[in-house]
């Protein structure tokens, strides 16, 4: 999945036109790129597809969002490239486009569902009649925390035994546990949705080289799922 496609994802929100008001878990499809209430335009979507668990409650785009419209975007992993420490230092900072060198897939090293933490949005196109299909886009983003610097469960023989040595960030996984609290829209005080920002247990991911074809958004098949015995294009490791 690219930025801008759409991604399914599983949310608790009362069914449309229903007459019981209260809220049905549910799985809709979305479009990956959080556009606000507010926007005149669609156009930043694709600079939205993340929002860091660290300034989500108070950043205007996002903090709406995560007061009522949270979601889960289910996967079986992601996707991210190693780079160096200075490119990567540069991207931490907002300074610098990373280049794009191995590709890793990361993932719940138990083969369960990578459950990501996800806020969603509604915006009504204007430019459209009421009745037109493509009037109302629902659009979403991913929460984004610190990369994990434990040892990785299964770990690369070559390449990085950390999340951390991949990339500074990597998507917040929900734990089962945190499921229903993180769905249920009547949920609202801050500081209770803040505890459920924490980072989940260390140990439970794995990470494995994959093809640099995945690099290409064009390229789409199982095949970019496949584990490489090791790295396709030199790295730090």
């Amino acid at each position: 999945m690219a930025p801008t496609k759409e991604v399914y994802a599983v949310l608790d929100r009362p069914l449309k036109d229903a007459d019981d008001p209260q809220p049905v878990r549910q799985l809709r499809k979305l479009r990956w790129g959080l556009v606000p209430s507010w926007s005149k335009t669609p156009e930043g979507a694709a600079r939205m597809i993340n929002a860091r668990a660290e300034t989500v409650h108070e950043k205007p785009s996002y903090r709406r969002a995560f007061t009522s419209r949270r979601c889960v975007i289910p996967a079986d992993g992601y996707y991210e490239w190693v780079t160096g420490t200075q490119e990567r230092d540069l991207e931490v900072e907002g300074k610098k486009k990373r280049p794009r060198k191995q590709p890793y897939f990361v993932l719940p090293a138990d083969g369960s569902v990578f459950a990501m933490a996800g806020l969603y949005e509604f915006w009504r196109d204007r430019t459209l009649p009421d009745d037109h299909p493509q009037a109302w886009w629902v659009t979403c983003s991913v929460i984004t925390t610190e990369a994990e610097k434990t040892p990785l469960a299964v770990a690369p023989a070559d390449g990085p035994h950390v999340l951390a040595d991949i990339h500074p960030r990597m998507p917040l996984m929900l734990t089962p546990d945190r499921w229903d609290s993180w769905l249920d829209p009547s949920r609202t005080d801050l500081d209770d949705l803040r505890e459920l920002l924490a980072p989940p247990p260390p140990g439970l991911m794995r990470a494995y080289p994959v093809s640099t074809a995945v690099s290409n958004v064009r390229n789409n098949g199982p095949e970019l799922l496949k584990e490489l015995e090791g790295p396709e294009e030199g790295t730090l490791f």
